[in-house]
């Protein structure tokens, strides 16, 4: 018998996991083996489970869709993981492709294209929604290719790390008791990422936050 396809499923919004879940649920051969409802807890999931299939949210909090594609890639290669957003642009779909995203999808699309991309995916192609233009892919072939990149994609994952929970209103001693770090060593990676951004007050970082879709408008 075929093994079915193990996914897990991320996003902080319970009702839509559940009505991913019951379509995802009725469909042969895949399997939900986890949910979770932030970047951290995907990738405490993905350590413990291996799935085949991380069908991942951007705007989560504590850790974003994107950060925790990234740390993934690493943690769990196996896993394989689809971006699943309401935004399109061509900005965001670059950045998770550049984070080691295998698909992006629209959450306009049908079932059966999503069932379509987790098959797809799983068997090691790339999927995008239809609904994304071409362009994008020679845009992000061309930056795999030298193009300068932006001052978000230059920030480390600590630096993003710290820019999420900052516009969270986080304060210092909150963000170092979780990341486990010193506070002085949470002050010195917002100066950097303060100074790589070239933005120099917390409103400005929340406004860079919410335009980098690290937080939503209403956090």
């Amino acid at each position: 018998m075929t093994k079915p396809i193990r996914v897990l499923l991320v996003d902080d919004h319970a009702l839509f996991r559940a009505g991913i879940g019951s379509l995802m649920r009725a469909w042969d051969g895949i399997e939900i083996v986890a949910e979770a409802s932030n970047g951290r807890e995907a990738i405490e999931y993905c350590k413990k489970l291996r799935p085949d299939v991380a069908l991942m949210d951007i705007t989560m909090p504590h850790l974003n869709g994107l950060d925790a594609t990234a740390r993934l890639a690493a943690i769990s290669p196996g896993t394989r993981t689809i971006i699943l957003s309401m935004d399109g642009n061509e900005e965001y779909v670059l950045q998770a492709l550049r984070a080691g995203a295998v698909g992006y999808l629209l959450k306009s699309i049908s079932p059966q294209e999503l069932e379509q991309a987790i098959r797809a995916v799983a068997q090691g192609e790339t999927y995008l929604s239809s609904a994304i233009s071409k362009h994008v892919i020679a845009a992000y072939l061309g930056r795999v290719g030298g193009e300068a990149v932006s001052p978000f994609e230059r920030l480390t994952p600590r630096q993003r790390e710290v820019l999420q929970l900052v516009a969270e209103g986080h304060t210092t001693k909150d963000i170092a008791r979780e990341l486990k770090l010193k506070s002085k060593t949470v002050e010195m990676h917002r100066s950097q990422l303060m100074a790589a951004v070239d933005i120099h007050d917390i409103a400005g970082l929340v406004r860079y936050a919410i335009r980098m879709k690290l937080i939503s408008p209403d956090t």
